[in-house]
């Protein structure tokens, strides 16, 4: 196989491992949220994993359609995740203020994704990676306008 295709599918798996702890940690500050804020952050948590759920299966396809596997195992997909996971009930602002963190990890690591994808005239990937990155820049409007200080 191609070098730099290999190194396309790495980094996709990167992607995907971090996309999916993401989802993950939306998810489970969306359960444990508590607080006076707890219907907005549990609707604006249940929003974010929702999206980005939305999208985990097509980056898993994009990886098959290279004649790669997607990783699957919790063990794998932390190995290869550039996003940690969180214990910690802490209050909204918090999760909010670390969500924003992580997605500002991901638009990069898409972007470069994205570049890699078009190198090797891999359109198909390159174009869906483009919608998340793009998705993911909405998140971050999101996140930082909610953990915004007046």
């Amino acid at each position: 196989m191609d070098e730099q295709v290999q190194q396309l599918i790495e980094d996709l798996k990167v992607a995907f491992a971090s996309t999916y702890a993401f989802y993950l940690k939306a998810h489970y500050y969306h359960w444990n949220v508590e607080g006076p804020d707890f219907p907005q952050y549990h609707e604006f948590f249940g929003n974010l994993y929702q999206e980005v759920y939305g999208a985990i299966d097509k980056m898993a396809e994009h990886i098959r359609a290279l004649d790669a596997y997607a990783p699957g195992s919790f063990n794998r997909l932390e190995e290869l995740s550039a996003i940690k996971g969180d214990d910690n009930i802490i209050d909204g602002l918090k999760m909010a203020a670390r969500l924003l963190d992580d997605n500002d990890k991901l638009v990069p690591m898409l972007i470069s994704v994205m570049k890699k994808a078009e190198a090797v005239d891999r359109y198909g990937t390159a174009n869906f990676i483009q919608d998340r990155i793009e998705a993911h820049r909405i998140h971050s409007w999101m996140l930082r306008s909610t953990v915004k200080k007046l």
